[in-house]
């Protein structure tokens, strides 16, 4: 009922849900539905429609807890945890019903809405570990790599 109900934009984010990514090495950037998007040093922005998830790396979210944000010469790191929550809160003004906000910390209990939307590319018995500072999620899904290259192999038969 909701899609019917919603512009085309709003749509295509219940069917593909957006995720940003913040960090000091660039502005705002749209990355992948994948673990591998997950960084110590990022704060990610998943805009699922019903729920909108403002997502600390490991570095970013001790920083917050210390708060280096609030300290002098440390003015870039207070716009970096700024501008996420700016994003979230100009999406769910235009939203009904209002989404859900979600800020949470990477390995923290609320971590569960971000990591059930992305990609497993990285599980507990995959070849590839985690990249420095990144996450694995603990899943006996098929990655979406995985799951194309048995639905080639199909194919091909």
């Amino acid at each position: 009922m909701m899609l019917n109900r919603e512009n085309v934009a709003n749509a295509v984010v219940m069917i593909q849900p957006s995720l940003i990514s913040y960090s000091f090495q660039s502005g705002p950037e749209p990355v992948l539905l994948d673990v591998s998007a997950i960084a110590g040093d990022r704060i990610l922005l998943l805009d699922s429609y019903f729920t909108v998830v403002i997502f600390h790396g490991i570095t970013i979210a001790q920083w917050r807890k210390a708060g280096y944000q609030h300290q002098e010469g440390h003015e870039v790191f207070a716009q970096l945890l700024q501008a996420p929550q700016e994003e979230a809160d100009s999406i769910i003004k235009e939203r009904f019903p209002v989404p859900r906000l979600v800020v949470c910390d990477q390995y923290g209990s609320q971590a569960r809405f971000l990591l059930a939307k992305l990609n497993p590319s990285v599980t507990y018995d995959s070849d590839t570990p985690p990249p420095p500072g990144g996450d694995m999620i603990f899943t006996d899904d098929a990655s979406f790599q995985v799951f194309m290259e048995h639905l080639q192999r199909l194919a091909v038969q």
